[in-house]
């Protein structure tokens, strides 16, 4: 098994996958597009919204947003811009946010948000991560 291919066991147990996906669909509402889990071996799609395709490549799409987030915390680690948060990418056609910890990770994708829906999405999903200590 590569690092981007998902086991058929789900890496979150239902109750956890469902919270995750309303804390995402509370902070930011009907603008999310997708939720998914990933740990440093998996991954997990939490939601997709209806109106989207299930086609994506998720294999390539995790396995890019994970190495690339182990570049990230090596490049900027020590600097003076503090520590690492999270990430927002723009595309033509929405936005993706990406939340880590050492160990795990959750990718949403969005519709057009504020900036302050950015930041209250990325909080509410920190802050769910440091209540499963999984870390």
């Amino acid at each position: 098994m590569s690092d981007d291919t998902p086991t058929d066991v789900d890496l979150l147990p239902e109750e956890a996958a469902e919270h995750l996906s309303t804390t995402c669909r509370t902070a930011a509402g009907d603008s999310v597009r997708s939720v998914v889990y990933f740990s440093r071996t998996d991954y997990q799609q939490i939601y997709l919204r209806g109106d989207l395709s299930q086609d994506a490549d998720l294999d390539t799409f995790v396995g890019s947003e994970r190495q690339d987030f182990n570049v990230t915390q090596d490049a900027y680690q020590g600097s003076e811009l503090g520590d690492y948060r999270y990430t927002i990418r723009v595309f033509e056609n929405g936005f993706l946010v990406r939340v880590t910890t050492s160990n795990h990770g959750v990718i949403i994708t969005t519709d057009d948000i504020t900036l302050r829906d950015f930041e209250e999405l990325a909080v509410a999903v920190q802050t769910l991560f440091e209540g499963w200590d999984v870390d």
